[in-house]
């Protein structure tokens, strides 16, 4: 489906994804790649998954990360077992996801910096090709929270 929330992005989206290239272009960030995780059926496998992701970030010795999702209502479990997994190693993380006027199903305490893509004037997914991917400019907003949430943590970047 692609990094960015949207569950309706394009080819085009996809080879000019804002979130990728404004983190592979930045002399600040030291890119590690992207960790795509499934979205299950069953409650206790989106647990487990949310697990190896958190895992996978601390093996990798990562230093902040940006969760996104590409969907909406219970995918949000999804969302919320990874950034609870990722946050519970202290590594700090923006969550990028469509929150519109449906608000997030699943939330918890690591769920404290979130940037919503929602673009419609309904504040749902449309039918509306692209109308709620990323944007450049939500994908900035991402990248400099997470930078001010790592230099909180480590002093600099």
């Amino acid at each position: 489906m692609g990094v960015g929330p949207s569950t309706k992005e394009t080819t085009l989206h996809h080879f000019r994804d804002p979130l990728i290239n404004l983190i592979a272009e930045d002399p600040d960030i030291d890119f590690l790649g992207v960790v795509i995780g499934g979205i299950p059926d069953r409650n206790v496998d989106k647990k487990f998954t949310g697990e190896r992701i958190g895992a996978w970030l601390e093996a990798m010795r990562c230093d902040g990360a940006i969760v996104s999702e590409d969907s909406w209502g219970n995918s949000n479990v999804d969302l919320a077992a990874a950034m609870e997994a990722i946050g519970r190693r202290d590594i700090p993380q923006v969550g990028m996801v469509l929150i519109g006027t449906q608000g997030i199903v699943d939330q918890n305490e690591y769920m404290d910096t979130m940037v919503d893509t929602n673009h419609s004037k309904e504040g749902t997914e449309t039918n509306i090709v692209a109308e709620n991917c990323m944007t450049l400019a939500e994908a900035r907003k991402c990248v400099a929270l997470l930078k001010l949430k790592m230099s909180r943590k480590y002093g600099h970047l």
